[in-house]
């Protein structure tokens, strides 16, 4: 079991959040402070803002922060925007440097029910490594979010890549998961996978979803379907394999529609028709082989990525 009076650090990525950052930094010290008071962890817990390269004032309301409540609040901002995973990423890294026996990761938004934290560390405390929220609904998803996210679970699922529906990125991790996660150089890591995957001991914490407060989503279609791409290409080989066995069906496919010429001409001499059919034939296989090519270029490009050894974000300034 682990000391019940453990250190916390919250995690909290920010991408242009200037309306929301200041509120949402006072919520989440309250919320140390009332889980202080109950013993659950250490006064010396914090929050730890990842600028990821905002254009507005989100970094300098985070200094601001950092002046009025010390080191409480600490920070990184990184020079250009990365994405969510590698502030995800560098804020785990950051705090295991810093000193934590856990880490909570949130989004800025606050859409993600903080008090679930407060669950999250009781069964921390009972000997997880991993606390995984996995979100009740989807109601304040869009039509097409919501549907796209159910298939992509479904779609990593059939590709061998076994992670409950819905889980997000609303998560605890334990100092033992942050040392394993320090071993990975990986460019392209997907961490819902990632935490998934290191088999350590993992329980599913349920949490609401709330309005957003201010602002707009800064998630596009783009970087959905890209975070979705990374997901596949990171942790499965099996579209590789479907490859495979697509080409040798049309491999199969191709010698019986020789044949079939072959009967028609020189047993039923008869002249072969169905150029509409030859048409659409050609196109559809054409289509497909493109297809194939476009997703082993994307592993290869992965590979590419990978063999640079380029780092995988550059820090701009840091609040220690």
């Amino acid at each position: 079991m682990n000391n019940k009076k453990s250190r916390l650090a919250i995690i909290v990525p920010c991408y242009d959040e200037e309306l929301l950052i200041k509120s949402t930094v006072e919520t989440l010290l309250k919320l140390l402070d009332n889980l202080s008071q109950k013993d659950k962890i250490s006064k010396d817990s914090y929050i730890y803002i990842v600028d990821d390269g905002s254009q507005d004032k989100t970094w300098e309301y985070t200094e601001e922060l950092h002046r009025i409540y010390g080191e409480r609040v600490r920070g990184r901002k990184f020079i250009r925007n990365y994405g969510c995973q590698k502030a995800q990423i560098a804020g785990l890294l950051g705090a295991r440097e810093i000193g934590c026996d856990c880490a909570v990761s949130i989004d800025a938004d606050l859409q993600q029910d903080e008090n679930a934290i407060e669950t999250f560390i009781g069964e921390f405390h009972k000997g997880a490594d991993i606390v995984a929220g996995i979100r009740i609904d989807r109601k304040t998803d869009s039509f097409f979010k919501k549907y796209s996210a159910l298939a992509f679970y479904k779609f990593m699922n059939i590709l061998g890549v076994k992670i409950p529906a819905s889980r997000s990125d609303f998560r605890l991790v334990s100092k033992r998961g942050l040392d394993i996660l320090s071993q990975y150089n990986e460019e392209g890591l997907f961490l819902r996978v990632f935490f998934h995957e290191i088999g350590l001991k993992t329980t599913y914490v349920k949490f609401n979803v709330k309005p957003r407060a201010a602002g707009h989503s800064k998630f596009s279609f783009f970087a959905l379907m890209s975070l979705a791409l990374d997901g596949i290409t990171s942790f499965s080989t099996a579209p590789l394999r479907i490859i495979a066995i697509l080409g040798f069906l049309t491999m199969i496919g191709s010698f019986l529609l020789a044949l079939e010429v072959f009967f028609e001409k020189y047993v039923l001499h008869c002249t072969t028709s169905g150029w509409a059919t030859l048409v659409v034939l050609s196109a559809f296989f054409g289509g497909l082989q493109i297809f194939c090519i476009g997703i082993i270029g994307e592993y290869l490009g992965k590979t590419f990525q990978e063999v640079k050894k380029r780092p995988p974000y550059i820090i701009d300034k840091d609040l220690g």
